[in-house]
């Protein structure tokens, strides 16, 4: 498959492997790091321009994507300042998704993100690797009902308490739009895929397994084997479900290389629960940002010495928020590259 005819660029060579090499479980020199929410959420250069930027300015953060997904399912999406995206005609009665577009047709509303993938990779010119993302179906399926965010997602719950089949076609219908989509940011260039469960908190293990679960391994089954028949090298793909932290043994078996976890989670207990088979993401309290640079570089050894130099990437255990020190950021990427060399002299 080629997203746009894209699937055949000549990308530059990468030059620094390494994330990648780490979300494969493969040795490295040093511990890959990188940050969840997109510059233009926290850096003031970013926020200048970014009215001028139509996908740069829509795609700024893993809610956003949500957003892309489902106004390509047809629903009409606004965003609203300091609140994100907004459904006007949420899904209310089963009939609901009878306005639903069919699945499939998603990926070819979503030309323009293939092209900034494919862009944003040439521009990149191998200095680092491109990770496409999306919101996993759980997580979409909440924006569709509620109409937004919610503190509760009790119209969510509603739905899976009281229309369970509904619910399941719904989440069929997420996962049906979400494999090709996927599979089109690789075949645009993205090298990695991160899946967000952002609302995974808001289920009890019970209602995960049963609602959130097989859709989170159905994606990742489906998107490996359709990038086999369309010929494009595997990328390494990572689930990060906020909150999950009861339903970590599922997660590391749901098909991902990779499993992100939030602050909420001690490391060390999380690789006793997961073991070696995969690699862990995270998990940094995103706050920990607002203390002094000295303090930081402390917060920083503690959690690599807790994770070990093996199948581990740094980052933090959510996204940056908008009123952080671009400078700090900076001091929490020197303290994982310094502290982890160093780890792997003793």
């Amino acid at each position: 498959m080629e997203a746009n005819g894209l699937g055949s660029q000549n990308f530059p060579e990468l030059k620094n492997d390494t994330f990648l090499r780490a979300a494969w479980g493969e040795e490295t020199d040093y511990t890959p790091v990188w940050c969840m929410r997109q510059a233009g959420r926290y850096l003031p250069e970013f926020r200048e321009t970014r009215a001028t930027q139509d996908f740069f300015s829509t795609c700024r953060s893993p809610e956003a994507c949500c957003e892309l997904t489902l106004q390509a399912l047809g629903m009409e999406v606004t965003m609203v300042p300091g609140k994100g995206p907004s459904f006007p005609e949420p899904l209310r009665e089963e009939r609901d998704l009878e306005r639903l577009r069919d699945p499939e047709v998603v990926t070819s509303e979503l030309g323009y993100v293939f092209q900034a993938i494919t862009l944003t990779r040439q521009q990149l010119a191998g200095r680092v690797p491109l990770i496409g993302f999306a919101g996993a179906p759980w997580t979409l399926m909440t924006y569709m009902v509620e109409g937004g965010s919610s503190s509760t997602m009790a119209q969510s719950k509603r739905w899976l308490y009281q229309r369970p089949q509904a619910s399941h076609q719904l989440l069929r219908i997420l996962t049906d739009a979400l494999v090709p989509y996927l599979v089109g940011q690789v075949a645009a260039g993205a090298q990695a895929l991160q899946l967000f469960e952002s609302h995974a908190g808001h289920l009890g293990p019970q209602l995960f397994n049963k609602f959130a679960l097989p859709y989170i391994r159905d994606v990742a089954k489906r998107v490996k084997a359709r990038l086999q028949e369309a010929g494009l090298a595997p990328v390494p793909m990572i689930i990060f479900a906020k909150d999950g932290h009861f339903a970590l043994e599922e997660l590391a078996q749901a098909g991902y290389e990779v499993v992100g976890l939030d602050w909420t989670v001690a490391p060390k207990k999380a690789r006793e629960r997961v073991g070696k088979s995969v690699t862990l993401q995270g998990n940094l309290d995103p706050c920990a940002l607002y203390a002094s640079e000295e303090e930081i570089g402390q917060l920083v050894q503690q959690m690599l010495d807790d994770f070990g130099p093996k199948r581990y990437i740094a980052n933090l255990g959510h996204g940056l928020y908008p009123d952080m020190d671009p400078e700090h950021v900076g001091a929490f990427v020197d303290a994982v590259h310094r502290h982890s060399r160093l780890l792997r002299q003793n």
